[in-house]
C-alpha cells in the first residue's frame, strides 16, 4: 500500500472514531438528562466487558442536565442503531419504557 492510500485509510478510521465518540456522547448525555447511569446501562448491554475506556473518556464531556439541551429518545436510539449497538439500544428502550411507567 502506498503512502497516499495509507494516509486516506488513516483519515477514514479517525473520522469514524470521532463519529463513534459523538454517538457515545449522545448516549451518555441522554442518560445524564434522564437521571440514569450510562455505565450501568452499558454494562447491562455488554456484561462481558469490564469497562469501556471510550465511555469513561466521553463521560468527562457531559454536562449537568440543566446545561444540556434535550435529546429526544428517537435520537439516541437512532444513533445507537446507526453504529450497530443493537444490544445497547435494546437496554435503552427498556429504560425508556420503565421511565414512562413511572410517570
Amino acid at each position: 500500500m502506498d503512502e497516499h492510500n495509507k494516509t486516506i485509510e488513516e483519515g477514514i478510521v479517525e473520522s469514524y472514531r470521532q463519529e463513534e465518540d459523538m454517538m457515545i456522547l449522545v448516549f451518555a448525555q441522554w442518560c445524564v438528562n434522564e437521571g440514569m447511569n450510562p455505565e450501568e446501562l452499558y454494562m447491562q448491554a455488554y456484561p462481558q466487558q469490564q469497562s469501556n475506556e471510550r465511555l469513561q473518556r466521553v463521560l468527562e464531556l457531559t454536562v449537568p442536565k440543566e446545561e444540556a439541551g434535550p435529546i429526544p429518545d428517537e435520537t439516541v436510539l437512532g444513533v445507537l442503531s446507526l453504529f450497530g449497538n443493537e444490544d445497547l439500544a435494546f437496554v435503552v428502550s427498556e429504560a425508556m419504557s420503565n421511565r414512562r411507567e413511572k410517570k
